[in-house]
């Protein structure tokens, strides 16, 4: 899931500040930008390790264009953390699943074609995810 981050510049005596708009009290900093945006996932990774003991829900990521229009973040810099929320979803259980022959052989030529997605069950589960993102939105 991409979470957009909202980065306030910094300087030569400010850190640059990156707050994380739908994880409200999610923040961090960073000397560069480059930094900032490493610490932020960092950051993010800590978040999500502590809702996941907790038993919370993962929070939907919002669009950049509509935290845009909140005067809280008037004159940040935007970026999205490419974050892979699937270790924070729960245990995997396996499922009897049936697919037309066309689209799971479509579904393996893509998933061997990337390998971000490991499997054809992991492609299955990022489909469903941002599906249910997009339905959110």
């Amino acid at each position: 899931m991409k979470f957009p981050i909202a980065i306030e510049l910094g300087n030569e005596t400010q850190a640059y500040g990156v707050e994380f708009p739908d994880i409200p009290g999610c923040v961090s900093a960073g000397d560069t930008l480059d930094e900032a945006i490493a610490n932020a996932y960092e950051a993010l990774e800590g978040y999500m390790e502590f809702l996941f003991e907790e038993g919370d829900p993962v929070p939907q990521a919002g669009l950049i264009e509509e935290h845009r229009k909140n005067p809280a973040y008037t004159d940040r810099i935007w970026a999205l953390v490419d974050f892979d929320i699937t270790p924070y979803l729960g245990k995997s259980q396996k499922i009897n699943v049936t697919l037309p022959d066309r689209l799971i052989k479509r579904i393996d030529a893509i998933v061997s074609a990337n390998p971000r997605y490991g499997s054809r069950s992991g492609f299955l589960a990022q489909a469903a995810l941002d599906e249910l993102n997009s339905l959110h939105s």
